[in-house]
Order: structure tokens, then C-alpha cells, then sequence
């Protein structure tokens, strides 16, 4: 069975737009003006469902430079925590197990 994928969610473009603007096009490789247009249009998918890891750390990149971003399950739509224990007790809706569900029982160190 495929592992789930996680996709960044940026929920808030912050008051340092100018540095949110280069952590977007740091993360999508995006031109400045489609980087602009994608803080501007917040809320929005920042990156494609990628690995749990990949997708903490392009939401904490996004976070240094004072936007607000989440991390969500690409299966279960569930928002992913960092560093925290499950979110979610209930099982995954997607076809992953509840036990292994990155969602419900993510790993304890990020």
C-alpha cells in the first residue's frame, strides 16, 4: 500500500510579505510574480502531497518568514501538527490503517 502524501497549506501570508514571497518561490521554484499571486490568493495549496518530512519543513520555511502554513494529509484532509502527538484519535478515511496513518500517529520527532 502507497504512503499518503502531505501537501502545505499556507493559511495566512503574514505582515513580512516581501519574505514570504522568496520562502514561496524558495519552496516552488515559482517566478516572483506567480509567487506573489499564490501568498496573495491565501488560502492556498503551496506544494503537491509530497513526504511528511519534506512538506514539515516547507511549512517551517514559510513560517520563518512569518507566514502562517499547516500541513495536511492527502488522504484524510486532516491537519498535521508538528512535534505533537496524534491530532485525530479517529482512523484515517483514506486506505491507510489507522495504526500507521502519518495523520493519527505521526512520528514523535520531527
Amino acid at each position: 500500500m502507497e504512503e499518503p502524501g502531505f501537501r502545505v497549506l499556507l493559511t495566512e501570508a503574514g505582515d513580512r510579505k516581501v519574505e514570504a514571497v522568496r520562502a514561496i518561490r524558495t519552496i516552488t521554484g515559482l517566478s516572483l510574480w506567480n509567487s506573489k499571486l499564490l501568498l496573495d490568493s491565501a488560502p492556498v495549496t503551496v506544494t503537491e502531497p509530497n513526504w511528511l518530512e519534506v512538506a514539515d519543513e516547507a511549512a517551517e520555511v514559510l513560517e520563518r518568514a512569518g507566514a502562517r502554513a499547516t500541513v495536511v494529509c492527502d488522504w484524510c484532509d486532516r491537519t498535521v501538527t508538528r512535534g505533537a502527538g496524534p491530532i485525530d484519535p479517529a482512523p484515517c478515511k483514506g486506505p491507510w490503517p489507522a495504526e500507521a496513518c502519518r495523520a493519527s500517529c505521526p512520528p514523535a520527532a520531527l
